[in-house]
């Protein structure tokens, strides 16, 4: 069984455990707190490779003035932390393809991947915010959380159409020593485009990656589990009904096997991630992951995270749920209470999946950074040594 961390970067919230949160919107932080936010993240991966956790991931977002999610770039924190530490693999849940440039996405991730000796994978995902999505991305492949049911799908089609091109052109720059590639929005190299000997008809990525490329990507959706099974992505899963989940993992075995002529072992390419948070009482535990909890819906029920919850006609939930601490603990989504709870509910998902990676999420908006190391070494000594 492996263990890793995942942070979203949050600058810490002090009304929220207060008992008197603002709304999302009306938060601005400083950039002194987004500072202070970013250099606990570098901390906070070292101490997790001290624990003895596996892996450890960076959420990649822009623009977030309210404080939530406030690293822009995960890559040139991994490549920070990968010269503070030896062991622990690196990743970002997840870098948000549409807003690079792919070709700028491959190669920093090679340069990473070779300055970690191997230890860097690479997460990838389609996006949730409209105004990075919109800002920073050449084909403006939104996500259509915000609009219309008509209007969503379509947005969500062209946001697909480009993240798999996109992700196409990654994928070919990393595995071949020279590339070309033409496609619906690239042709690379460009038309016309001449060097000192002359015409130049292919590209060479610099540099290239010295060690096995490792990729992952957000599972949500029957049509991304498809088409992660087919090019071989490995997939995460977090913010789901449990039931829903397992489908999805079983799904992806049978799909990878389909196109790969590979039998996966239980929980070989797939990851869960949980939200934990212990305490050595109930009720305390309710009260401050309650808080968390809620600041973290606080932010992202608009933008239809809650979809993944089980609805009662046994359906994902319809959008604009904000669900409570008792839907999220209920459907085994979140693990908040004493070790010997949170064992429960990560022993279920290893009884349920045959899970081999599980990466836990220990900061929940509105908490400390000194919770959150706290947080890890209790899952390490408390919880670890009760599963089976």
């Amino acid at each position: 069984m492996r263990y890793g961390v995942f942070f979203f970067g949050s600058v810490e919230m002090p009304d929220v455990l207060a008992g008197n949160p603002l709304p999302a919107g009306q938060r601005r932080a400083t950039r002194q707190q987004v500072w202070e936010a970013t250099e606990h993240l570098i901390d906070m991966g070292v101490r997790a490779e001290g624990l003895g956790y596996d892996s450890y991931w960076l959420a990649e977002h822009h623009f977030q003035h309210e404080g939530y999610e406030i690293v822009p770039n995960s890559l040139m924190l991994q490549s920070n932390l990968v010269a503070r530490t030896q062991r622990i693999q690196v990743g970002a849940m997840f870098n948000i393809v549409p807003q690079w440039h792919p070709l700028r996405l491959a190669e920093d991730f090679s340069t990473l991947l070779n300055l970690s000796g191997g230890r860097a994978v690479l997460g990838v995902g389609r996006g949730t915010v409209p105004r990075e999505l919109r800002s920073l991305g050449l084909h403006q492949a939104d996500m259509g959380y915000l609009e219309s049911e008509e209007k969503s799908k379509a947005i969500d089609a062209h946001n697909r159409e480009v993240f798999a091109e996109y992700m196409e052109v990654v994928r070919t720059a990393l595995a071949n020593e020279t590339f070309s590639y033409k496609g619906k929005f690239f042709e690379l190299p460009p038309p016309d485009t001449n060097g000192p000997d002359g015409a130049v008809d292919t590209l060479t990525l610099l540099p290239g990656p010295l060690h096995p490329v490792e990729i992952w990507q957000a599972v949500t959706s029957p049509p991304t589990l498809g088409y992660a099974a087919e090019v071989g992505h490995g997939c995460v899963w977090w913010n789901q009904y449990h039931g829903f989940v397992r489908d999805q993992w079983e799904r992806y075995a049978e799909l990878y096997r389909q196109h790969h002529h590979v039998e996966l072992s239980s929980g070989a390419k797939r990851i869960l991630v949980l939200p934990v948070h212990i305490a050595d009482d109930h009720e305390t535990a309710w009260r401050i992951g309650g808080a968390g909890h809620d600041e973290f819906w606080n932010l992202l029920a608009p933008f239809g995270w809650s979809r993944g919850y089980r609805g009662e006609d046994g359906k994902p939930a319809k959008p604009g749920l904000v669900p409570t601490l008792e839907q999220s603990t209920e459907q085994k989504m979140w693990a908040i209470g004493t070790p010997e709870e949170v064992a429960e509910t990560v022993q279920f998902h290893k009884d349920s999946l045959g899970l081999e990676h599980l990466v836990i999420f220990p900061h929940f908006p509105g908490h400390t950074y000194a919770m959150a190391a706290e947080q890890m070494q209790r899952f390490q000594d408390q919880v670890v040594p009760l599963l089976r």
